[in-house]
């Protein structure tokens, strides 16, 4: 039962703190939103490592062999679970401090730890159907975080996202219907589910839900051409939720076309058709796509909003070459990308909290005001284009290695250098905001007064910097990690 409470605890926690509505007693509030995101994450851990290995050890509800809710966990469940409850708490912690005077600061605390319970129920799915289910509420869910201010742009921003997120739900759920047409069992497994006497003849209809599918779920994680909502939503929710949104809810897109085509599908089934040169030439077109839209952005936060959408895609890549090294590139992105973005949408609320600047083209300067906090992002900034021996050079050398080791013909060449070329790009959009912001020229005369946050904001956002170095240094248990999974999804290295 330890996993159902892993879901449901921080579900029923947020609903509390929503009826609450503690206006008066601010430490109380803050004392009891901290406790129960600790609680969470506690039991989340609890939940992955505290039990036998078995992603179908709890049947919740049924009403066919085939629509039921199962829970249970896996490797894939560990990697995620164990990532989102970091992540949680530390921007949790950020997040008391830069909240502190919004006067419905008690909503976003409520539903960030709903989120937070509705999250562990993807990871922690057994079967497509409950996966579906639990991504749904994440969306309705995590919306109020979008509308947060309930402003024009928040509304109109709002809308979008839930538009995107229905039109990719509506073509993953005629998908799961007509896969399980073909399939022998529902309860997740490595190498598929598909019955091959029931699939023979319908091969091509199989390929066409598989794409589906993979657009549909690829909407939350950005993929083209579902990505637009991302750079509408990020720059008008608050920067705690637009570090969840970025480092963690776009990877509950990617979680998803893992499940569906390692875990439901099969690899074997998708390896050189056209569904996996559609799935590359998506993800890499994303990928560029993203960094130049980057690069000519000058709003802060929707600048780091296209780099996600770019970012995010790297690891999409990683799974469409269907190549155990390119699937270890991808899930270390996954791990790297989040502690990244999540520290550079940290960095751009406090900056934005304490001085108002919104635009890259007015921080000259901001290094002499925020040393501290600009040291941070500089740190996140090597990492995310991929200098060694920052993380992010780690996770882009596999998924480089794991394209030319893929028998996935001139892609095998495509792949890396669309890489490399939106690592240049990254580096373009990245490292002027340190340059300009230590060094802004002998003629500069603007603002020099010391606005460091708070330590409840700087803590976290210097943490996250130095992690995002540490997991390049040290990788080697990471990679021992995943190479495990990796043999749970039916492959070897």
């Amino acid at each position: 039962m330890i996993i159902l409470s892993a879901v449901l605890f921080p579900i029923i926690a947020g609903l509390c703190l929503l009826i609450i509505k503690q206006k008066r007693g601010e430490k109380l509030q803050k004392i009891l939103f901290l406790g129960a995101t600790v609680i969470s994450a506690i039991l989340t851990l609890i939940a992955l490592y505290g039990g036998p290995e078995n992603i179908s050890s709890i049947r919740l509800w049924a009403v066919t062999e085939k629509i039921c809710m199962e829970l249970g966990t896996d490797g894939i469940s560990k990697l995620f679970g164990t990532l989102m409850a970091l992540m949680f708490t530390v921007v949790a912690f950020y997040s008391v401090s830069y909240m502190a005077h919004d006067e419905n600061r008690f909503r976003f605390y409520g539903f960030y730890l709903c989120v937070f319970g509705v999250l562990n129920g993807i990871y922690m799915s057994s079967n497509l159907v409950t996966m579906y289910l639990f991504y749904e509420l994440m969306t309705l869910l995590s919306l109020p975080l979008v509308l947060h201010d309930l402003t024009k742009e928040a509304i109109s921003a709002g809308f979008k996202y839930l538009f995107y997120s229905i039109a990719g739900a509506f073509m993953t759920l005629i998908s799961i219907f007509m896969i399980y047409q073909y399939s022998s069992e529902v309860t997740f497994r490595g190498g598929g589910i598909i019955d091959a006497a029931k699939l023979g003849g319908h091969e091509t209809e199989l390929l066409i839900f598989t794409m589906m599918a993979i657009v549909g779920f690829g909407c939350k994680a950005g993929l083209f051409p579902m990505h637009d909502w991302l750079p509408t939503a990020h720059p008008v929710a608050p920067a705690p939720a637009s570090a969840i949104l970025s480092g963690i809810i776009t990877k509950s897109g990617v979680i998803a076309i893992i499940r569906l085509v390692f875990f439901s599908i099969g690899a074997d089934r998708i390896k050189g058709t056209p569904v996996q040169t559609a799935f590359m030439v998506l993800s890499l077109l994303t990928v560029f796509i993203g960094s130049m839209m980057a690069y000519m952005e000058k709003v802060m936060k929707k600048r780091f909003a296209y780099s996600t959408v770019s970012q995010v895609s790297y690891v999409l890549f990683g799974i469409a070459t269907l190549h155990p090294v390119g699937i270890v590139g991808a899930l270390m992105h996954i791990i790297f990308h989040s502690v990244i973005k999540d520290d550079l949408f940290l960095v751009a609320g406090a900056v934005i909290h304490n001085t108002g600047i919104t635009r890259v083209d007015e921080l000259k300067g901001i290094g002499r005001r925020m040393p501290l906090t600009i040291s941070a992002y500089t740190l996140a900034s090597l990492a995310l284009v991929g200098i060694p021996p920052f993380s992010g050079f780690v996770s882009k050398w596999y998924l480089c290695s794991g394209a030319l080791d893929a028998n996935i013909g001139a892609f095998s060449y495509i792949g890396p250098a669309i890489l490399l070329i939106s690592a240049l790009l990254t580096a373009g959009y990245l490292f002027p905001i340190t340059i300009d912001g230590f060094f802004p020229g002998k003629d500069f005369t603007g603002n020099t007064e010391k606005c460091e946050p708070d330590l409840k904001m700087l803590i976290p956002v210097i943490l996250l910097g130095v992690l995002a170095l540490m997991l390049g240094v040290f990788p080697g248990r990471l990679e021992q990690g995943i190479e495990m999974i990796i043999s749970q999804m039916g492959m070897s290295m």
